[in-house]
């Protein structure tokens, strides 16, 4: 059997496509309503939310759709999820990326990596270990060896799942997407040299939040200074050849993101009732 790409997000980026991403709760609830919607991918948010790996591990089979799943053909899931973990690239944590990938996730978001050193950590804590000197060895892999409920939930063999569970674009057949975010003035003059050194980072999210605030303006973000930061992660993003990532995409700056260049669109997660607000629209 061919074993088609799994990673949808990986798919639209592979063909000069932009993706749509959300950030969304760990909540059975909301996951059941979000397969079904046409994102590419949704980043269970567990760094402000919240780390619960059982929780996630009941996201990932509600997000499942059987009928999506006949009709498709396909192993490939209509959304591709992955997790934002809580800690800071500067913790150089690895046990919370070998958790959420060995649940069955395809990609990590690293919140705060600002140097060299973190990200070569975030995207080596992806990585199973290799025999030195083989292909695309650096950064070399420090993940734990414990597949079996990651290939089940990709629908592969582990011997399977082993060929397919690096990290893109470094593999350029790897499924796993790290995302690094980045979120303050410090991580903005290192993106450079971060992106020429550490290969394997698959997308950069501006935190505008987090750098809106290291810059002094507060969720400012039209303020002459913190648009110049975003237009400057951007830019190096694009020298680089890495998706750049905005997170707060909305009705109305959809359009201007999209033509900026940005190719890793995230619009929040929202619940809707066009009935009810009909209803109240009426009855005043």
């Amino acid at each position: 059997m061919e074993i088609p790409r799994l990673n949808g997000i990986i798919k639209q980026l592979e063909q000069g496509k932009n993706t749509f991403v959300s950030f969304a709760p760990a909540d059975v609830g909301y996951t059941v309503s979000a397969a079904t919607e046409p994102y590419d991918g949704i980043v269970f948010e567990m760094e402000h939310q919240g780390y619960d790996i059982t929780q996630l591990r009941h996201c990932l089979q509600y997000l499942l759709n059987r009928r999506q799943i006949v009709e498709s053909g396909s192993l490939a899931p209509a959304v591709t999820p992955m997790v934002r973990i809580p800690p800071n690239g500067g913790e150089m944590n690895q046990w919370v990326a070998k958790q959420v990938l060995d649940a069955g996730v395809f990609g990590i978001v690293w919140p705060h990596v600002s140097t060299v050193a973190e990200a070569h950590n975030a995207v080596a804590s992806c990585r199973y270990a290799r025999p030195e000197g083989a292909p695309r060895f650096e950064p070399r892999g420090q993940r734990g060896d414990a597949p079996a409920v990651a290939a089940r939930y990709w629908g592969l063999t582990p011997p399977e799942y082993y060929a397919r569970a690096d990290v893109w674009p470094l593999d350029p057949k790897g499924e796993i997407i790290v995302g690094i975010m980045c979120e303050d003035v410090v991580g903005m003059k290192n993106l450079p040299k971060i992106l020429k050194e550490v290969p394997g980072i698959g997308v950069v999210i501006i935190g505008e939040g987090d750098l809106s605030q290291n810059l002094g303006f507060p969720r400012q973000y039209s303020h002459p200074t913190v648009a110049g930061a975003i237009n400057e992660i951007l830019d190096i993003c694009k020298e680089a050849k890495v998706a750049c990532g905005h997170p707060h995409v909305d009705e109305k700056n959809v359009k201007e993101v999209v033509e900026q260049g940005f190719k890793w669109l995230m619009p929040k997660p929202e619940r809707t009732n066009g009935a009810l607000a009909m209803g109240r629209k009426l009855s005043q």
